[in-house]
């Protein structure tokens, strides 16, 4: 079976956890963990960084710094993981949902502005597989509103975007640094891999106190176990920070590596009947975390179907998310219910990513490609 992903790890990452181990900072402390927080910070051209167990937790404490708390409206896509929603149902806010553009799988800019209303707190945007979301259109709905821009960028490490297009005040950013807070996961399939950990980063200074508090079980600086508020203990320890911190220096040679993947499966599956593949639109520099592909309504099967078939000749697959509004946990919630968002509706239904990990060789990329063609041309 060729795995969906398997992670492309090198010698000089075992020789830094071999280090930090003998160095005895093995815990949640130490020179590791400021090193690989503030080299990441840097690669995002942000300030802060903020080490944290998981990209679910980074979403929580990003969550919560900016100040969404009891009825508090999170405008974010149904087109998502969960961890997004659920950080919000947790802080006690709720998510205000938005379809997907049917090209990049991205929450659809244009439908934002009118989710906004005056218990609105934030947007939430979500990267998706590897495509930048268009930000110019939120960051302009919520500088008009004061609302704070939460960005998930645990699928972009790398990606750009290119901001204020058509003026000569154009320039290419990454995914990470254009919000108020952004957060990263570091989970095995990501382009850079801690086992499992993640990262808050911002520019903002007060964020960057308030998220370390809260990832820390909200001690006090002058008082360690006097407690005003409940807090977290979503440490990432010394030893993730070092396998990760390695991984920064080699960012451009991951990058490539995605990139050659994804042109690789793009130009064996390209003259394919009946799929989508992934695209990348002019305002963005995709990594192609995952190569996502589409089946087109006529074809007689479903994304389930398909992957079964691919599975039973040697190909894993993942299927793409399910909506939040179709989430039966939301919904004995009270929360999501009747509600109708097409495009995410879809590609639920339609869509499954390839194997996309960086280990990922010409002749397994082949190989899969020969077991797309063969399962389509029997359809």
């Amino acid at each position: 079976m060729i795995p969906v992903n398997e992670p492309w790890l090198q010698d000089e990452d075992r020789e830094a956890l071999l280090e930090c181990f003998n160095s005895g900072w093995i815990s949640s402390a130490g020179p590791y963990l400021e090193q690989f927080e503030s080299a990441w910070a840097a690669y995002c051209g942000v300030k802060h960084g903020i080490a944290v167990s998981n990209g679910t937790t980074a979403l929580q404490v990003a969550v919560e710094a900016v100040g969404v708390g009891a009825s508090d409206e999170v405008i974010m896509p149904s087109f998502t993981i969960i961890s997004c929603a659920s950080a919000v149902v947790r802080a006690g806010g709720l998510p205000v949902l938005v379809d997907c553009d049917p090209v990049t799988f991205c929450m659809n800019a244009d439908e934002v502005a009118a989710k906004v209303t005056p218990r609105t707190k934030a947007i939430m945007v979500v990267h998706m597989y590897g495509h930048p979301v268009d930000m110019d259109p939120i960051v302009a709905v919520a500088r008009r509103h004061d609302l704070k821009i939460i960005e998930d960028a645990a699928e972009v490490h790398g990606a750009e975007y290119l901001t204020r297009r058509g003026t000569t005040h154009a320039a290419w950013r990454r995914c990470g640094g254009m919000g108020d807070i952004a957060t990263f996961s570091f989970f095995a399939n990501k382009l850079i891999t801690t086992g499992e950990g993640g990262m808050v980063v911002t520019h903002d200074d007060e964020l960057a106190k308030r998220s370390r508090s809260l990832r820390n079980l909200c001690f006090q600086p002058s008082r360690r176990f006097l407690h005003y508020e409940h807090g977290y203990q979503f440490r990432m320890t010394s030893m993730q920070a070092a396998i990760g911190l390695r991984q920064v220096d080699r960012m451009d040679t991951i990058i490539a590596r995605k990139r050659w993947a994804a042109a690789g499966y793009t130009k064996a599956l390209g003259g394919v009947k009946g799929l989508q593949l992934p695209a990348q639109l002019d305002y963005g520099h995709s990594v192609y975390w995952v190569y996502g592909i589409v089946l087109d309504d006529a074809v007689p099967f479903d994304a389930a179907e398909f992957a079964r078939r691919l599975a039973a000749v040697g190909v894993e697959t993942r299927p793409f998310f399910l909506g939040m509004h179709e989430q039966p946990v939301f919904h004995e919630m009270g929360l999501l219910r009747d509600e109708c968002h097409p495009v995410t509706e879809r590609i639920a239904r339609r869509g499954l990513y390839l194997p996309s990990g960086l280990a990922l060789t010409q002749e397994q990329i082949d190989s899969v490609s020969a077991a797309v063609i063969s399962v389509m041309e029997a359809a």
